[in-house]
């Protein structure tokens, strides 16, 4: 009787250790992702802050985090200073025509790759893997050569028209997904006479919109944050991208020492991408655990 006894104690103390370590580890584990949270959430704070502050409080010791007056000269100021409104539309002109024509486009191949069958389908696919492998800068320097000699240099075009047919990511991405649906689908559309385009847009796309949802909103924030592409082939200003704008008020001012100008024009830079965030946050989640899953 005393041995029952003593091994429920045993058990209990067992358990209530067991409870308690992972007590500790939780507590552990929320306060190195509190931590990290801070360290990711505080230069936008940052800014966001030394956008309403003066040249004073800026370079003042300590630091001031929150002004004493939240002055919104600067974003006035920062349409007066620069082509902003233009770099905003022409970032808007190359992200909305490349992701929305863009995905389309990828969306039709990786149905293609993943659902149809056609001669040397896995060595075409592998081909565009393996494009994926060669660094941009390697290839950078014909692109700008041949698109120079069709006159597309200063032109929205080489950032618009190259994307247009497929990302290669997206390609791979929905292909994958593609995996998990039955053929058997397809084939009974067939049997009923669909065509192939009609089995996409009927049966396929309504089964991969959250992923294709989930790939436009990441593409759609890759393209507005492109630096690269523009600087190479935008020279007037009234051609730049909104990113080509932020720098060059970012070379202009910083010599005047007028950072709460060049935040200012961060934070207006940064609103459609927080927005965007903000919208469809339930998507880019569920992109992550789709690509976890299926991939």
């Amino acid at each position: 009787m005393e041995v029952g006894v003593n091994a429920k104690v045993e058990t209990k103390t067992k358990l209530r250790s067991v409870k308690s370590s992972t007590r500790i580890t939780n507590i552990i584990i929320f306060i190195f992702l509190s931590l990290g949270a801070i360290v990711m959430v505080a230069p936008l704070i940052w800014m966001l802050s030394t956008s309403f502050k003066d040249i004073q409080e800026v370079y003042a010791l300590p630091p001031v985090w929150i002004p004493e007056t939240f002055d919104p000269i600067k974003y006035i100021e920062i349409w007066q200073k620069g082509p902003l409104l233009s770099g905003i539309i022409n970032s808007l002109t190359v992200a909305l025509s490349v992701t929305i024509i863009g995905t389309f486009t990828s969306s039709l191949a990786a149905f293609a790759f993943g659902k149809l069958n056609f001669p040397y389908k896995n060595q075409i696919f592998l081909l565009l893997l393996t494009a994926m492998m060669i660094p941009y800068p390697v290839v950078m320097i014909p692109q700008f050569m041949f698109f120079s000699n069709i006159g597309w240099v200063d032109t929205l075009l080489p950032l618009i028209v190259p994307a247009i047919f497929g990302n290669i990511i997206m390609i791979f991405f929905l292909r994958q997904f593609l995996t998990s649906i039955p053929n058997s689908i397809i084939e009974a559309a067939k049997i009923d006479g669909c065509s192939y385009f009609k089995i996409f847009y009927k049966i396929i796309f309504p089964l991969i919109r959250p992923a294709v949802a989930a790939q436009l909103i990441l593409w759609f924030m890759t393209i507005w944050n492109d630096y690269l592409g523009p600087i190479l082939y935008l020279n007037s200003p009234e051609k730049q991208t909104l990113q080509l704008v932020i720098a060059n008020f970012n070379s202009t001012f910083a010599i005047q020492s007028d950072y709460p100008l060049i935040m200012a024009a961060s934070v207006v830079s940064l609103l459609p991408m927080l927005i965007v965030f903000i919208i469809f946050q339930k998507q880019i989640i569920e992109s992550v655990a789709i690509s976890g899953v299926k991939g």
